[in-house]
């Protein structure tokens, strides 16, 4: 397919978003146009279930003007599934790269590996090590299976696998261009619903254009209190029972001799949402509206997003103890370790008693307690807290930060910022404080989001400290202490002491 406009449309017309994959297909197309014989990539789409990968790899075929072909390796743990078996076995075969090839019938189909980081390897074989060679475009096109033992050329073949995680081998996660496709935004979720799953649920469900309507605000309550995931599938799943409900409705009217009440619209909003779908299953991480002593809101990542992450501090007396409660992992209870040291080393400045770890108890919580937490992006947020308690000041309701800590106070970059950025918007957070080196990723982070949120970058702990507390911390001035003692003046007929180095 020749025509750039027509790829771009037909890729366009079956996915919202994703717009990195979609550039890498059109530049493909576009270099095809100048060189005869192209290399076709071999690209890796990585991301959460219900993003769309495997449905990306069908439209791609379309825009390519490939034909299509599937094999999902879900569970393979044969080498001979790949290359086939040698002809002396009873019932051999040639593997399933040879026998989708000879279904589909032509040299250069869109050849999707589906699910290739759930591979398994056991005392038959390694299939990764198999598809090394499949995917490697310098050794590809003498491809040899066991069953046929003649030389097959793949080189033609465009392969485009598909990973939930980068759980992949080395050498065979280093043949693939890898994509990473990251979860749909609120705003992106709603956009799909209007443009494709409301009109296709709406179809297979029998329905009329004119004989359902589901407001925005429906729709939004829908992914805010009804799913949590990255995708839509669950999104898509609940539509279709709003359309069953509403046919269902219909038809009993019609029966009951209403014709008239059958033949008016029905319209879902948020206010009768939970007649079709039932009480809310989810609540959204809504921040605090006072500002509180010792309780800091942070940004997590999840695998189905973002969301607020609150972390309470409380000191008690005793004897210098910390507790750690929130079912936390090793990482952040050494997070802890580290953010309780930048506390004493800078206790003065801090308007803390220098002994206070002597005396005072402190026990750290990340409710949720069933929720396993762990990694090292909630450092300054500890920090902040341990500091709120040990001075009485109140942290700031609308602020919420993320960021790793060092002993020195610096604040080190994380991952998962947009989806962080979008828990924080959602939560009703005005602003944020980010790692300074996190400022190159928030060209990616879309502008709605921006607008809504302050963003502010932070390389010291004492800038977290001027954003988040209501007022800054007094620090503790030191009493002049008495002259030293003036050191004896050697007298001039002694030699001084020589000092040795060791």
């Amino acid at each position: 397919n020749k025509d750039l406009a027509n790829a771009v449309k037909v890729l366009d017309a079956d996915h919202y978003g994703l717009e990195k994959v979609k550039e890498r297909i059109v530049e493909y197309l576009a270099v095809q146009q100048r060189v005869d014989r192209l290399k076709a990539p071999i690209l890796c789409l990585v991301g959460a279930p219900g993003v769309g990968k495997t449905s990306l790899g069908q439209s791609i075929a379309r825009a390519t003007n490939r034909k299509f072909v599937r094999m999902s390796l879900g569970g393979v743990r044969d080498e001979a599934e790949i290359r086939g078996h040698r002809r002396t076995y009873i019932g051999s075969m040639p593997g399933k790269i040879l026998q989708n090839m000879t279904k589909v019938g032509v040299r250069n189909p869109l050849f999707l590996l589906d699910e290739v980081d759930k591979m398994g390897m056991d005392f038959r074989g390694d299939p990764s090590s198999a598809l090394l060679e499949v995917l490697d475009p310098e050794q590809n096109n003498t491809f040899v299976d066991h069953y046929v033992e003649v030389e097959y050329d793949l080189s033609d073949v465009m392969f485009v696998a598909t990973a939930n995680t980068l759980n992949i081998p080395a050498p065979l996660l280093d043949r693939m261009e890898v994509i990473r496709l990251s979860g749909y935004t609120e705003d992106e979720k709603i956009a799909i619903a209007k443009q494709y799953l409301v009109p296709k649920q709406m179809k297979h469900n029998g329905l009329k254009e004119h004989e359902l309507h589901i407001a925005e605000s429906a729709l939004r309550d829908i992914t805010r209190y009804y799913t949590r995931e990255a995708g839509v599938r669950a999104l898509e799943r609940d539509i279709s029972k709003i359309c069953r409900k509403c046919v269902k409705g219909l038809l009993l009217k019609a029966s009951e001799g209403k014709p008239r009440e059958a033949k008016r619209p029905v319209e879902v909003n948020a206010k009768n949402l939970d007649k079709y779908l039932g009480v809310r299953r989810f609540t959204y991480g809504i921040a605090e509206k006072k500002n509180q002593i010792g309780q800091v809101t942070g940004l997590a990542w999840t695998e189905v997003g973002g969301d607020l992450l609150t972390i309470e501090a409380v000191a008690l007396p005793g004897k210098g103890k910390t507790t750690t409660t929130g079912k936390l992992g090793d990482v952040m209870n050494e997070s802890i370790q580290a953010a309780l040291s930048v506390v004493r080393h800078r206790s003065k400045q801090l308007g803390v008693a220098s002994d206070f770890y002597q005396k005072t108890d402190l026990h750290i919580h990340l409710p949720e307690g069933a929720t396993p937490k762990d990694g090292p992006s909630a450092g300054t947020a500890i920090c902040t807290a341990m500091v709120s308690i040990l001075t009485g000041i109140p942290v700031r309701a609308d602020v919420a930060m993320t960021g790793e800590i060092t002993l020195r106070g610096e604040v080190l970059p994380i991952g998962g910022l947009k989806e962080k950025l979008l828990a924080a918007g959602r939560g009703g957070i005005r602003q944020v404080l980010i790692p300074e080196e996190n400022v190159k990723d928030l060209v990616e982070i879309p502008d709605e989001i921006k607008n809504r949120l302050e963003i502010h970058p932070v390389r010291w702990i004492e800038q977290v400290l001027t954003y988040s507390l209501e007022r800054q911390p007094m620090p503790v001035v030191d009493k002049p202490s008495a002259e030293p003692a003036a050191v004896p003046a050697v007298p001039a007929d002694e030699e001084p002491t020589v000092v040795i180095k060791h």
